[in-house]
């Protein structure tokens, strides 16, 4: 480990598939007005929305209808969760979803009492807040983003054709965060394999940066063994969600980037692909990922070989460093394909005409293997075609 870096995460946890009773642990700690962030209406088909208003009322909890959070929150929405968060005197967000409430409830925690434009001051100067934060707790009807357990909160601005990431610091992580993997099941399955394909990604993102014998490389090796096999033995059963659910949240709580600096081009590169798409966001990384890597595999070259034979057991006999890393990455598209992800922007709707203006909104990052000019990006995503 040569980084040098502190580690801290005050979310609490709670998991399986009791846990949604220690909410009732939690509500006596806030406020009686309880802002209730949730998205399409799935929640109340399958029961989960009613369990939590009971559960609030037994509290004696007022609560404030938040619903309709799409997958990629925008702006617009943020804007409209402010209004109704500053009329309800919000003392509590509570986000019954995935990753997109999640990240909803953490923007909005900094931009209730916030006195300037949450778009200039998070997502245009990345500022940190100045203001009162609103308190965050989430219940996981979904495992993928990891949003769970830190201070991302990804918002899309249609108007400028960006969709943009803040990480804020430990105080905007949800106070608690329930996780109860029978709440995964009822899923349709392509939100299923998104989320999965999306916390693979997120590990991935850790692990292709830095060459030193790093701890964290063991830790995402073993995590991602966990979700190749969880995700084709038996994926439907409540063991391999359990499995799935627990891996989301520590590929992305911060504990396996101590000590890296990451790469996370594959997300820069899947978000511009959102914004004009609106495509599932696991869907948008998978699309564009084994391309990425293809490219900056020469300059990688020893951790893609690790890769191949850690995670997927790639022969080294008698082979070049490079025929086995490329090989690692064949088996990764030969397990991607079994799983039923996107392998390619068209399948989201992504034209020629596209390619430039998807480019042109691609935040570029220094800290992978090699930093993309605008030209490699757009030779990066015509391969992705």
């Amino acid at each position: 480990m040569l980084g040098n870096f502190s580690y801290v995460n005050k979310t609490k946890l709670y998991f399986g598939d009791d846990s949604l009773k220690y909410l009732n642990e939690e509500l006596p700690k806030y406020g009686k007005n309880v802002q209730l962030i949730y998205g399409g209406g799935s929640i109340k088909k399958n029961g989960i929305y009613d369990e939590v208003v009971k559960i609030l009322k037994a509290n004696g909890k007022e609560i404030i209808e938040d619903a309709g959070v799409m997958p990629n929150p925008t702006i617009e929405k943020l804007r409209e969760g402010v209004k109704l968060a500053r009329e309800g005197g919000a003392d509590l967000l509570l986000a019954v979803g995935g990753g997109s409430c999640c990240d909803y409830a953490k923007a909005l925690s900094v931009s209730i009492h916030c006195d300037e434009d949450p778009w200039d001051k998070y997502y245009m100067r990345f500022e940190e807040p100045s203001c009162k934060i609103v308190p965050v707790g989430c219940i996981l009807t979904m495992a993928g983003t990891g949003s769970e357990m830190n201070g991302g909160a990804v918002i899309s601005n249609h108007e400028k054709n960006l969709k943009i990431g803040h990480v804020f610091g430990e105080e905007v992580y949800p106070k608690f965060s329930i996780l109860n993997p029978k709440f995964t099941l009822s899923l349709p399955k392509k939100q299923m394999i998104a989320g999965i394909y999306d916390i693979f990604s997120h590990i991935c993102e850790q692990y292709f940066s830095g060459e030193d014998d790093n701890t964290s490389d063991y830790l995402a090796e073993g995590l991602m063994k966990s979700v190749i096999h969880s995700s084709v033995e038996n994926p439907d059963d409540y063991e391999a969600r359990s499995n799935i659910m627990w891996s989301a949240t520590w590929a992305l709580n911060t504990l396996i980037a101590a000590g890296k600096r990451g790469d996370w081009m594959v997300h820069m590169l899947g978000h511009s692909v959102g914004v004009y798409t609106d495509a599932t966001h696991g869907m948008t990384l998978s699309a564009v990922s084994l391309p990425y890597y293809r490219y900056i595999l020469p300059y990688g070259l020893k951790k893609f070989k690790r890769f191949a034979k850690e995670v997927w057991e790639v022969d080294t006999a008698g082979k070049s460093d490079e025929e086995v890393a490329k090989e690692g990455l064949i088996a990764m598209e030969n397990w991607m394909k079994k799983l039923g992800v996107a392998m390619n922007l068209r399948e989201l709707g992504v034209k020629e005409d596209m390619i430039e203006d998807i480019a042109n909104g691609t935040i570029l990052l220094k800290h992978g293997y090699k930093q993309l000019s605008r030209e490699e990006v757009i030779e990066i995503l015509k391969k992705s075609m």
